[in-house]
């Protein structure tokens, strides 16, 4: 429920935000989640939550500072990783928190700064706070995520599929600083404008043209598209249109990865991995492998290991922010 209350989330007037999830969303979609969640729950819980702490305990073993975990909704809280570093070192002048979304987006990585930012504010703490910006087109972020993807060129697929999350177009628009760019310019991705440091289908095109130049994978070899869509005007193509319709057009052994997230979670294991290899499979497709996410892959870790270097100097704190 907070999640979808969440203004930058469902950006509707706050009336017409709660008429929809209290009296649509929430009570057509709560059972059907609900079984989603059971198909991929673990006996340690969320899988989300499990990788994140993995990775907070691999990436603590790596460096000295101390690290937090935070959740944008729900436990561990943003308050609790604050109040956390400051109890380990009262002194603390610095913290770096690390949003674990790679691309600007007003409903991931806006959201979470933002929250982030006014629970720092409220509690009147004491110490500094920064943020690492959208990592899309990092030289270590391409190639940690590169390297995960390269076992599995070795085998014998037709196709690599790269699903995003979706958003609406309207979050595109919102988020252009120009206000006449995204989505109005022909080929506004392509175009160089400031609006691309907001522009989350600017950043998911930079990803996906970094990670396959560096892997020299063949235009025709890949492709992208969008999940989890909610509702009408969202970006396209989307995935599951996609998935019924590549085996028809002789794409018959599929690869799919999902680089909007760093750690597997239900949008992932559920939604791709499980229902999505269905929707491929019945639609005439042979076989069907979902790449992992980063999780904890050693260049992953090592990635915001050397962020960390080079951001801060002396006494600091790090935080994991989702």
């Amino acid at each position: 429920m907070e999640f979808l209350m969440d203004g930058r989330v469902i950006d509707y007037p706050f009336f017409f935000r709660k008429l929809l999830v209290g009296g649509i969303i929430v009570p057509f979609r709560a059972a059907k989640s609900a079984k989603a969640y059971k198909t991929i729950w673990t006996k340690e819980g969320s899988p989300l939550i499990v990788l994140t702490k993995q990775l907070q305990q691999v990436l603590q073993r790596q460096i000295d500072l101390p690290v937090e975990m935070a959740m944008r909704y729900g436990n561990p809280s943003v308050k609790e990783a604050y109040n956390n570093l400051a109890k380990k070192n009262p002194d603390l002048e610095k913290v770096l928190a690390v949003p674990l979304y790679p691309h600007y987006a007003m409903s991931s990585y806006e959201t979470a700064v933002e929250y982030a930012k006014e629970i720092h504010r409220e509690g009147k703490y004491s110490f500094h706070l920064s943020f690492i910006k959208p990592y899309y087109n990092d030289a270590n972020y391409i190639s940690a995520l590169s390297e995960t993807i390269k076992p599995y060129l070795d085998k014998d697929y037709d196709h690599l599929l790269f699903s995003y999350h979706g958003i609406p177009e309207r979050h595109i628009l919102k988020s252009d600083t120009t206000k006449f760019h995204c989505l109005k310019v022909n080929d506004c991705c392509n175009v160089s404008s400031v609006a691309h440091q907001t522009c989350y289908r600017h950043q998911v095109f930079e990803t996906t043209r970094l990670v396959t130049d560096k892997l020299g994978i063949p235009k025709n070899k890949f492709s992208i598209s969008f999940q989890s869509r909610l509702g009408k005007g969202w970006l396209q193509p989307f995935t599951d249109v996609r998935l019924e319709q590549m085996p028809a057009q002789g794409v018959k052994k599929l690869l799919v990865i999902c680089p909007a997230f760093v750690s597997d979670c239900l949008e992932t294991l559920e939604e791709i991995a499980e229902r999505g290899k269905e929707t491929f499979l019945q639609a005439g497709g042979e076989w069907y492998e979902m790449i992992p996410c980063l999780n904890t892959h050693s260049l992953w870790v090592s990635t915001i290991a050397g962020w960390i270097k080079n951001y801060m100097e002396g006494e600091a704190g790090m935080l994991l922010s989702l």
